[in-house]
Formats: C-alpha cells, sequence, structure tokens
C-alpha cells in the first residue's frame, strides 16, 4: 500500500517529466500533416482523417477485439522472453565459458529474419495463436539476453569486494549491489525488446492468422483504405506507448531511484 500511495505521490511530476516525448510526438503528428498536403489524402491521409476513422472503428466496437488480439499475444511473447532471456542472461553471464558459448547461438538469433522465424512458426504452428507468440520470443528473446548478460559480466568486483569486507548479508547485497547494477542493463532491453514485439506481432498477424491489427490491416490493404490503414497503425502504436510509459518507465523510476538517492 505504501509503494502504491509513493507511485501515485510521484505520478504528477512523472507525467510532467514526459514533455519532451509529447513534443516529440506533435512534431511526427506535423510531419503527418506535411506528407499528407504534399502526396495527398490517397497516399497519406492526414491525422484528423485517420483519427476520426480510428474513432469511428473505437465507437462501433469493432477495434477492441483486434487490440486486444495482439496485445494478448504481443504481451504473452513478450513475457515469456522476458523470464527466459533475463535468466538465461544472468545465468551465462557468472561463467566466462557459458558466455563465450552462448554469444555465437545469439548472433544466430539476431542475425536470423523475423520473417523467416515466421513461415517456420506457420509450418509448426499453424493459423493459431502458437505461430505470433513463437515469433515474438524468438526475436524478443537475444535482446533481453544479451541485457543480462552484460549487465552480469560487467558487476564492479572492487564493490562486491569491499560489500563482503563489510560483511554485508547476502539479501542486501542481492538488492543494494547487484540488483540495481543488474537492473540499469534490463531495463533498456526490455524497452527495446517490447518495441520489436510489437512491430513482430503486427507481421505475423498480418500473414498468419485471421483477427489482430495485423489481419486488420490485411483487410484496409486489400480495400485499399489508406486512412483505416493509419488508424490501425496509430492505434497500436498508442497501445504500444501505454504499455511503455504507463507501466515499465514508472517502474523503472522507482526502482532505480537508488541513483538519485546515491548522488
Amino acid at each position: 500500500m505504501s509503494l502504491l500511495r509513493a507511485w501515485l505521490a510521484g505520478l504528477p511530476a512523472y507525467l510532467w517529466s514526459g514533455w519532451g516525448a509529447i513534443a516529440s510526438l506533435f512534431l511526427l503528428l506535423a510531419a503527418w500533416e506535411a506528407v499528407s498536403l504534399v502526396y495527398g489524402a490517397l497516399v497519406m491521409p492526414d491525422p484528423r482523417s485517420a483519427f476520426a476513422t480510428l474513432w469511428g472503428l473505437i465507437d462501433s466496437g469493432a477495434a477492441w477485439p483486434e487490440l486486444a488480439a495482439t496485445a494478448r499475444r504481443a504481451l504473452t511473447g513478450y513475457a515469456l522472453s522476458v523470464v527466459a532471456g533475463s535468466l538465461l542472461g544472468l545465468v551465462a553471464g557468472l561463467s566466462m565459458t557459458a558466455s563465450m558459448m552462448s554469444r555465437p547461438l545469439v548472433t544466430v538469433l539476431m542475425g536470423t529474419p523475423p520473417i523467416a522465424w515466421l513461415v517456420l512458426a506457420m509450418l509448426w504452428f499453424g493459423a493459431s495463436d502458437g505461430t505470433p507468440v513463437f515469433t515474438v520470443f524468438v526475436a524478443s528473446f537475444p535482446v533481453i539476453f544479451i541485457g543480462a548478460l552484460q549487465g552480469t559480466r560487467t558487476l564492479d568486483n572492487q564493490l562486491h569486494g569491499m560489500a563482503e569486507a563489510f560483511r554485508l548479508p547476502r539479501r542486501m547485497m542481492i538488492t543494494d549491489v547487484y540488483l540495481p547494477h543488474v537492473v540499469s542493463y534490463l531495463f533498456p532491453a526490455w524497452i527495446a525488446a517490447l518495441g520489436t514485439a510489437w512491430k513482430v506481432v503486427v507481421m505475423a498477424e498480418l500473414l498468419a492468422t485471421q483477427d489482430g491489427v495485423g489481419a486488420a490491416l490485411a483487410v484496409s490493404r486489400s480495400h485499399l483504405d489508406t486512412a483505416a490503414t493509419m488508424a490501425w497503425i496509430a492505434a497500436v502504436v498508442g497501445l504500444l506507448l501505454a504499455v511503455e510509459y504507463l507501466v515499465l518507465e514508472p517502474i523503472k523510476r522507482e526502482v532505480e531511484r537508488w541513483r538519485e538517492q546515491g548522488a
């Protein structure tokens, strides 16, 4: 309860600190409007038309099932990659041998295009949720694994030795020495992997499923409905921003508060 009160108390300052992100979104909208004026509505509808179409989809109830399906698949694959990538990366970081052996495998995973994994997933799982979930997992896993690996390998040995010299309890060594350092590497990896998950899941739905934002984009493409296409893109990007800035970013600020206290 105290943690919730502290989070709510810091929410106004957090929202105010996001003015830079809001300004960048307005610049993006301005660029969108400029492209629409130059090339016309058939190539790029203006933001008002796209958001009016999106509001119509929301008001009719057509948007929510598609967004829910996309979010479910993206977050399932993402959660699996966070758990597996973080744990295996931490374990590999504790051993130089494991670290050296894992790097070629991670390079292979990162170098293989997601479309190749998608084709394999379609052969293995067919037109089921398993196809986008697996593709999201295998695309996000190496990003998180490398973050966890680097966080473990770069632990300050002098700080570790000082903690042992002062006989710091094991729990405090984990929470006050190891965890803050590793998390400073993990959170950027988690956020990067979240963006990867969102891009990959829409691509997978476009080719392999009958519902979700990707499937809706396929329908709008077949109808040459550019306004609906931009509406779905805006919806899925807005959902991504909501997950990142309303869930991950506040957690990150709370976990890394130790930096401000130690400054």
